[in-house]
């Protein structure tokens, strides 16, 4: 056998194991978000996940890589290979934004809105950042380095459901005369699940994305970049942990989950560049973002069950912008400048699409069916059947 024909074949396994893991994903959320939400809304989030992952694949594979990269051609793996490593990450930026506004989005209109979103939006943010590059010579191109996507998917689903939160609002009752009305999580063992599912996931969400293992060097890329990925889950969770006790004297696991996955974004941007030591650095200070964030939105009162504007919108963009304080050949400007041609394009295009379909079909449930829970409405079929729901 060739050394060249042997590199295509080992790259190739290589990159569809690693699209195996960031499928795990898929049930990762849905079981994250499931746990979130009350039980009388269960399985219409389960069903978004699932409708999410089978729409927006199908119109990634029909519209929406062409317009990203441009063609299919690829000499290293074989180029189904190249497409199904691409196409596993197009559902996650709807899956940010479906989770921060569970519990009174209607299922219909967003799958519509993941139809426009993994087709267009999405495909054009990969296009300027990872791909066929239209922005090529022009002012806003972008050298903005970001590996496996804190800006390009994280940020680009959390401007997504900032967009969606401004135009739906809050879920009935949250927010009452300035206070806030707490909503425990349903099932925190699915939460926890959840969690852990997306953390193994990621190993191939951030691995994968090095592009190669069939030489030495880049098997030690590979590897370093998994390390560095768990370093980073690892410290935002210990952070979350220590901040929670220390001004609470509680261990309050949900946030501990969801600032690990705030440590895991903001490495996503660079983890094949920094050394064993930084991630520990960059995971923390996602972990405290996230505790810190939570928070705060509430005070805006942008209602996101899951807490996916603090986890991913934010640590996204402290992710990118951490590449250009940390490696030294890489500038903070271009970073920075990345990060808002993103936030624009993404925030505006996201919200003319959302007010539009808005208009034709309400994203959101009525009053009554939102009190009712959206289990019975929106798919016929309650997860716990057997159990009171909780209005």
């Amino acid at each position: 056998m060739l050394e060249a024909d042997f590199q295509y074949i080992i790259d190739t396994f290589f990159t569809l194991f690693s699209m195996v893991l960031i499928i795990f994903m898929v049930p990762g959320f849905a079981m994250l978000e499931a746990g979130l939400v009350r039980t009388k809304n269960v399985s219409s989030v389960l069903t978004v996940n699932m409708m999410i992952y089978a729409v927006a694949s199908m119109v990634f594979l029909l519209i929406g890589y062409s317009i990203a990269f441009g063609s299919w051609e690829n000499s290293s793996m074989s180029i189904w290979a190249a497409f199904l490593f691409q196409m596993a990450f197009v559902g996650k930026t709807i899956n940010i934004m479906s989770g921060g506004v569970s519990e009174r989005v209607r299922i219909i209109p967003l799958m519509i809105f993941t139809v426009i979103m993994g087709a267009i939006i999405y495909p054009l943010v990969v296009n300027i950042s990872w791909g066929a590059d239209i922005l090529d010579a022009t002012l806003l191109d972008l050298n903005m380095y970001d590996l496996a996507g804190s800006t390009v998917i994280h940020s680009t689903g959390g401007w997504a459901l900032l967009a969606a939160i401004l135009i739906i609002g809050p879920r009935r009752g949250r927010y009452k005369n300035g206070k806030i009305k707490v909503i425990p999580a349903s099932n925190i063992p699915l939460v926890v699940l959840g969690g852990f599912l997306l953390w193994i996931g990621w190993f191939g969400f951030n691995g994968g994305s090095v592009g190669s293992i069939s030489s030495v060097e880049n098997a030690n890329t590979v590897a370093k970049t998994i390390m560095n990925t768990n370093t980073a889950g690892l410290a935002g969770a210990i952070i979350a942990a220590v901040i929670m006790y220390v001004r609470y004297r509680l261990l309050d696991i949900t946030m501990i989950i969801n600032s690990a996955l705030g440590g895991l974004v903001a490495i996503t941007a660079a983890p094949d560049l920094y050394d064993m030591y930084t991630p520990i650095l960059i995971g923390a200070i996602g972990g405290a973002l996230v505790v810190f964030a939570v928070p705060m939105f509430d005070k805006f009162q942008f209602d996101d069950p899951v807490g996916a504007l603090s986890v991913h919108l934010i640590n996204g963009i402290w992710g990118t912008l951490a590449v250009g304080i940390f490696v030294k050949d890489i500038s903070i400007l271009d970073q920075f400048k990345g990060i808002i041609v993103v936030a624009l394009f993404v925030f505006l295009s996201s919200y003319t699409v959302i007010y539009i379909i808005n208009k034709i079909i309400p994203f959101r449930a009525d009053d009554d069916v939102e009190l009712e829970g959206l289990d019975v409405n929106e798919v016929g079929v309650e997860a716990y059947p057997e159990f009171k729901r909780a209005i």
